[in-house]
């Protein structure tokens, strides 16, 4: 489940990707246009800053630009870097691997095998996505799943 925190950096980015190109947001500006608890969206961006993906600028004139363009920087690696690994379990992490204790036989833990299909299935989706994708979609309408996409769900 994606974390109000992820949800939120989001938000932001995605403000910041709109405002491409302008001048820097700043920090009340995009907490209240994106109605994100300041001091939560402080924590937020100075994450995101020192992961490489927002500048900061101080001064008259300042406050917070993307540093790489919107069509660079996936939804993936966004969450990854807020959340951890999109895997619902560590043995089905790419990223994060790790060693389920109660496993007896990864190659055959069908919890496992399932697990991977999800998280194989988010990542192609959110590893895909970018910035600029879910920016330039505002406004539009989501498609409609197919039947039998609605039928699983």
């Amino acid at each position: 489940m994606l974390s109000q925190k992820a949800k939120y950096g989001l938000k932001a980015l995605l403000a910041l990707a709109r405002q491409s190109g302008s001048e820097p947001l700043l920090i009340a500006d995009l907490a209240q246009q994106e109605s994100i608890p300041r001091k939560f969206l402080e924590l937020i961006l100075l994450q995101l800053r020192n992961q490489g993906l927002v500048q900061s600028r101080k001064g008259r004139g300042g406050g917070y630009l993307l540093l790489q363009p919107a069509d660079t920087i996936t939804l993936g690696r966004v969450i990854r870097i807020l959340d951890g690994p999109l895997a619902p379990v560590p043995c089905a992490s790419v990223t994060a691997y790790r060693k389920c204790q109660d496993c007896e036989d990864e190659e055959t833990c069908h919890v496992r095998l399932v697990m991977k299909q999800v998280r194989d299935a988010t990542a192609g989706i959110l590893d895909h996505t970018t910035l600029a994708d879910v920016a330039s979609a505002r406004g539009t309408r989501p498609r409609r799943a197919s039947r039998a996409s609605r039928r699983r769900a």
